[in-house]
């Protein structure tokens, strides 16, 4: 029967190899996952990890703009499982999001094969489990989208190209950190931090005198922001999620959760070896993990005190954050500048606010949206519009702006229209720093600033070089505006990258609608798309 299977999947991809060379269509890549438990010891303690084919952190996926990506999920958890990809927009295709309210999960012992397209893309993204607290016990990985060999980058190619999962981890077992959340409590302050699954000097980089890497730094921690640095060297920032920068050079960089960064570093000092350090930011209690950078000629191991960084200066990050620029000269995936998209001269058609705030409902922590804490419904959203299932949700169930009453449960469906272009603020009247993420879509980050937003700080935007983004903090006591062009038709969540706050309520879904129902516009539902809930018993 395995030999059987294999002749199949042979047969398979040779035809899929024949069709793309035949139509000119752009190139397949396979990968089949196998995900399972395994014991891990990233803060020296035995847990219970999340493995992708025997793997912590899980196999790094590298691809070009525009190649199609399938990807065949086996889930050997004993729980219902999905892996969602923070960046990728999944252009016309909300089907393969791996999130609850787009995706019926994978049943133990089952499979899913996600068919991807990146589509339009280049950059440095993540992979992560989306259900539960599956993300506390890994499951998570780079994702790489290369740009095609005809369009230039603004640098010359680094000597090697690495990747740097980074976050805030625990001792504690996933079903353990849920079970505090659903008991009514938030999470305790993490154990530690991780670099690439290790802890302190558990992961070594090296180098060759006198060459330039490329590093790609991700926060894929569940609760805090970090910041990031290499002793002795510079960080010449190249790229934000998809975006290529102004190349300006930082000593360290915060990078919030959920956000993901490029960076060149040179090894220009000394041969010996070095610290990275990722240390936590704006906590009482700050906690620092280190990485090696090897000189291949090292005539030493690394020595001396860990480079400082900053811990709670709020004006430090956001002065940062507002030096980051597009390079309007510099091509993106495709041979267009970047800056040829003139964001600010188009008028917005929404505006909508988004306040954060944090609840106790019905004796238990929650956190909300515009006073509504998201509960799931038990049809994932996408399928219960695709199929007219009635009772699953309503749009409107979340408004447009703050109401300053309650918090109160709801699955928080929010109307959109396609080619709608919609200024969108998130306003934080808490005093902990948030981080949003919005699926299917880029956002301009046209301003930031503390106090309250009103009108008048529209006069105050970038609307010429701001960054283009997925992920955006908003800072303790402050506002953060983005301009966002409603151009991908899809169900699509918009979370906190604050796990604990998604999973207790602080997020919804955008339905961004066409009345065209054109596969111009969406792609029809995957023949392959498991059922579940209500739509048991639906054709697909």
């Amino acid at each position: 029967m395995g030999d059987y299977r294999g002749v199949r999947v042979s047969c398979f991809m040779l035809v899929m190899l024949l069709v793309s060379c035949t139509n000119g269509e752009d190139a397949y890549r396979f990968f089949t996952w196998n995900v399972t438990y395994g014991d891990i010891y990233p803060l020296g303690v035995k847990q219970q990890g999340i493995l992708i084919n025997g793997q912590f952190p899980g196999p790094q996926i590298e691809s070009v703009t525009n190649e199609n990506l399938i990807i065949n999920v086996f889930n050997s958890l004993d729980q219902p499982f999905l892996i969602s990809w923070n960046g990728v927009q999944q252009r016309r295709n909300s089907w393969q999001d791996g999130v609850y309210g787009t995706n019926c999960p994978i049943p133990p012992g089952g499979n899913f094969t996600y068919t991807l397209q990146v589509k339009d893309q280049i950059g440095s993204y993540f992979y992560f489990p989306s259900l539960a607290l599956h993300k506390a016990a890994g499951g998570y990985g780079g994702f790489r989208i290369l740009s095609r060999s005809v369009i230039p980058v603004p640098f010359p190619p680094p000597a090697a190209d690495y990747t740097i999962l980074a976050g805030d981890w625990y001792k504690k077992n996933h079903t353990d950190l849920k079970a505090i959340l659903d008991s009514g409590s938030d999470l305790p302050f993490p154990d530690g931090l991780l670099i690439n699954g290790r802890g302190a000097n558990g992961y070594t980089f090296t180098v060759d005198q006198g060459k330039t890497y490329r590093f790609r730094i991700s926060n894929v921690g569940l609760t805090t922001s970090i910041n990031f640095r290499i002793q002795g060297h510079k960080l010449l920032l190249v790229e934000v999620e998809g975006t290529h920068t102004l190349q300006n050079t930082y000593d360290s960089l915060d990078i919030h959760l959920g956000q993901s960064y490029s960076v060149l570093v040179t090894a220009d000092q000394p041969a010996q070896d070095y610290y990275i350090v990722a240390s936590t930011r704006f906590t009482s209690q700050v906690l620092a993990t280190t990485a090696v950078l090897h000189y291949s000629n090292s005539a030493g191991t690394v020595s001396g005190p860990l480079p400082g960084g900053p811990t709670t200066q709020i004006d430090w990050s956001l002065e940062q954050a507002r030096s980051i620029r597009r390079n309007l000269t510099a091509s993106g995936p495709r041979p267009n500048p970047q800056g040829s998209y003139h964001y600010g001269l188009i008028n917005t058609t929404r505006t909508i606010r988004l306040a954060s705030s944090a609840s106790i409902i019905n004796g238990k922590q929650r956190y909300a949206v515009n006073s509504v804490s998201f509960i799931p419904a038990d049809t994932p959203l996408k399928l219960a519009d695709y199929f007219n299932i009635s009772g699953v949700f309503s749009l409107g169930s979340i408004p447009v702006g703050p109401t300053g009453g309650g918090a109160y449960l709801q699955t928080s469906v929010m109307a959109a229209d396609f080619r709608g272009y919609t200024e969108i603020v998130f306003e934080n009247p808490e005093d902990t720093l948030q981080s949003w993420h919005i699926d299917g879509h880029n956002f301009f980050v046209v301003g930031m600033d503390g106090g309250q937003w009103t009108p008048a700080s529209r006069l105050t935007y970038n609307l010429r070089d701001t960054i283009s983004r997925c992920t955006v903090q908003v800072y303790p006591k402050s506002w953060t505006a983005v301009y966002m062009p409603l151009d991908n038709v899809g169900m699509w969540n918009v979370r906190s990258e604050n796990w604990a706050r998604q999973y207790l309520g602080q997020q919804f879904y955008l339905r961004v609608y066409s009345p065209a129902k054109s596969w111009r516009d969406e792609y029809p539902i995957p023949r392959n798309a498991l059922l579940c809930g209500r739509a048991v018993g639906q054709r697909t």
